[in-house]
Formats: C-alpha cells, structure tokens, sequence
C-alpha cells in the first residue's frame, strides 16, 4: 500500500511540474512513469495489479539504465560482502578507483 502511495505522489508530481514547465524536456525518472503508465493503460490494469505492475515496471527501467559507474559500484558492493569496517571502506576505495569489478 505504501508503494502505491509513492506512486501516486509521483503521478501527481510528474503532473504538475509537467503543467508549471511544459517546455523543458522530462527527466529519464518522468520518461519512465510516462512510459510505465502507458502500458498500464493499454493492458487495462487497475487496483493491485496496476500498482504491481508498475512497481515492476519502474524497477525493471531502472536496473537497465545504469551508469557504467552504477555498475561499478554494484559489482565493488557484491565483491566486498562480508568485509566491514576499515577493510572494506580500504577495499571499495581501491575496488571504485582502479575499475576492476
């Protein structure tokens, strides 16, 4: 229920800075509600289903658009499980600055 709360938030926020600016170009954040919200629409979900469709739907977008130094991190953060403390505040500083994942 709370996802959809946030979701709702986003609609509505997506909405209005659409309305206050119109002229700018959306964000990759707002691209992907709008593009999550037309599938919704033409699969003519509503209530739960709705909401878990396009809870999936933006985590899906997001995990295909990362950085290469979002990926970076991801894998530095795999590698250093376990490690705690200074080793692996040591280890992700050496793991981030050399680029090997």
């Amino acid at each position: 229920m709370k996802t959809a709360s946030v979701l709702a938030g986003l609609i509505i926020l997506s909405c209005a800075s659409g309305l206050a600016a119109a002229d700018r170009p959306l964000t990759p954040q707002q691209e992907k509600m709008v593009t999550c919200n037309q599938e919704a629409k033409t699969k003519t979900l509503k209530g739960t289903e709705r909401q878990t469709f396009m809870s999936e739907c933006l985590k899906a977008e997001r995990s295909a658009q990362l950085t290469p130094q979002q990926e970076r991190m991801k894998d530095c953060n795999k590698q250093a499980a376990g490690k705690k403390g200074e080793e692996r505040k040591a280890f992700m500083k050496q793991c981030l600055s050399s680029g090997n994942s």
